[in-house]
């Protein structure tokens, strides 16, 4: 079976199988302290968390293309606990990127439109994404939030929400690495963690962001055949500020 197959395989959502090319777990990380990361969004299948994403609008939250799965999609926001009664969010809309196939050709995004804005203030706020095109200085330090796996062996989600700091990686040294696993990047990703450290993303964290200053800069896209066990090869992130034209569009089309 080839490199890029396994990869393919690998992109079952949790517990459904989109894993091995997803980020879906924090290694290493703690839990979100109360009153931080109030953007965060568990993107749910039939009230199960699938992936993360994070609020960019009163009614818009910004996921991960391959976090498109059946069943009925849903959003809970304000908490760091998704376990128990929460409250959910329905989905009015989900709008993909026109040309996405799988995260390995890239253009891994998806604007969520839910049915109804909600009320910003104290748990719930909105995330700053870039204003221009202008890509992340390497190396800059930045976090990765979610509810995915918090071990490569114990395959159980999260109920915390648990934070990593980690460090973006120039993108053709993230290249390079890659190929030595014969696998060609797409366009418009960006790098960060899980090569020379013990910390990134992991199955279950996909479609969640990478903050760097307090502004969403990437979406947790694929790591390599469900390996967390870092380092191995960087997490790959689709690089939001590539995608704002569009985002802007869609905004608008859908508002």
């Amino acid at each position: 079976m080839s490199i890029q197959h396994s990869l393919l395989l690998f992109l079952a959502l949790v517990p459904n199988a989109h894993a091995a090319l997803s980020g879906d777990e924090i290694i290493n990380g703690q839990k979100a302290k109360d009153g931080s990361l109030e953007y965060m969004a568990s993107v749910q299948i039939d009230g199960t968390h699938a992936c993360g994403g994070f609020l960019i609008k009163p009614n818009f939250v910004l996921t991960a293309a391959h976090c498109d799965k059946s069943g009925e999609m849903t959003v809970v926001l304000g908490t760091h606990v998704i376990k128990g009664n929460v409250k959910t969010h329905k989905v009015d809309s989900k709008i993909k990127y026109g040309s996405y196939k799988d995260p390995l050709t890239g253009n891994d995004i998806m604007l969520l439109k839910l049915s109804e804005e909600v009320k910003l203030g104290k748990g719930v706020k909105v995330v700053n994404i870039p204003r221009n095109g202008k890509p992340v200085k390497h190396p800059t330090e930045c976090l990765v939030a979610g509810w995915g796996y918090t071990d490569n062996r114990n395959k159980k989600i999260s109920d915390d929400l648990q934070v990593i700091n980690v460090t973006t990686i120039d993108t053709k040294e993230c290249k390079n690495v890659w190929k030595e696993v014969k696998v060609t990047l797409p366009a418009k990703v960006m790098c960060a963690g899980g090569y020379k450290t013990k910390e990134g993303a992991c199955q279950g964290d996909s479609g969640g962001p990478l903050v760097c200053s307090n502004v969403a800069v990437g979406i947790v896209s694929f790591n390599l055949r469900e390996n967390c066990r870092y380092p191995n090869v960087p997490n790959v992130y689709t690089q939001i500020s590539k995608f704002l034209p569009w985002i802007t569009k869609n905004i608008k089309i859908h508002s």
